[in-house]
């Protein structure tokens, strides 16, 4: 097993890359917590895996929130040495003057400064613990943005740029830092980002720019995170890591 007794928060974890990035770590031996906006969801998650997982109900943007999941693993599982920031939101895609202060406020909070509070709550406890992984989920979309989702672009340009520069940081304490960048997936992000019907056809518009021919998948992302997670990348930091078909090529 890859992650042997390794304890891991994962944000977001009631669905998506979330969900399979949970379920993957389990299977390869870490000790999960399951941390999502709706309970009812990490709940499900948390019992699909069985005894080696947690549910933690918590808003990502709420730092009260993080520090209550960072108290309950500790509490319940003991130190994390492996942190997913994964949890995120967009806005519809749209023309950039059409999105509201609201709707950009939230996908800064839910995308970036959320790994703001887990990295102030999670990364004294890596250091003394000797060290540990941090995961950001990034985007293709702060790579090469498509029109439409200029406000989600930048937030991701962000979380992949911290991502970086939180790998030069943190280096010295061991913590090693990634940014996984997906293209377009099967998760429930995927209406919005299209901005119009999830349809085959629509679908094949997003389908069009990607090399190898479709959307990211959940497992594909979830395999990524499992050797980034892993001892097997002990030398590996700093890294945008395109899941992504050739489509940032």
């Amino acid at each position: 097993m890859r992650l042997k007794d390794k304890i891991a928060i994962v944000t977001g974890g009631g669905s998506g890359f979330g969900e399979a990035i949970a379920k993957r770590f389990a299977a390869e031996g870490a000790l999960v917590v399951v941390a999502d906006l709706r309970g009812d969801a990490a709940t499900r998650v948390a019992t699909e895996i069985g005894e080696r997982a947690i549910a933690v109900t918590a808003d990502v943007a709420r730092a009260e929130d993080v520090s209550e999941v960072v108290a309950e693993t500790e509490k319940r599982l003991g130190v994390p040495r492996i942190l997913i920031n994964n949890a995120g939101t967009t806005h519809r895609n749209q023309p950039l003057l059409e999105t509201d202060e609201a709707s950009f406020d939230r996908v800064f909070n839910v995308n970036v400064k959320s790994i703001y509070h887990f990295v102030q709550g999670v990364v004294p406890k890596m250091r003394d613990a000797g060290g540990g992984v941090i995961l950001n989920v990034g985007s293709t979309a702060g790579i090469r943005p498509r029109p439409g989702l200029t406000w989600y672009n930048a937030s991701k340009g962000a979380v992949n740029l911290m991502s970086r520069s939180l790998a030069v940081e943190l280096a010295p304490w061991k913590i090693r830092v990634n940014a996984l960048c997906p293209v377009a997936a099967e998760t429930p992000l995927l209406a919005p980002l299209l901005g119009m019907p999830d349809t085959p056809e629509n679908r094949q518009k997003f389908i069009a720019s990607i090399p190898l021919g479709r959307l990211c998948r959940p497992s594909d992302v979830a395999a990524a995170a499992v050797y980034l997670a892993s001892d097997e990348a002990e030398f590996i930091t700093g890294v945008e890591f395109p899941i992504d078909g050739g489509r940032t090529v």
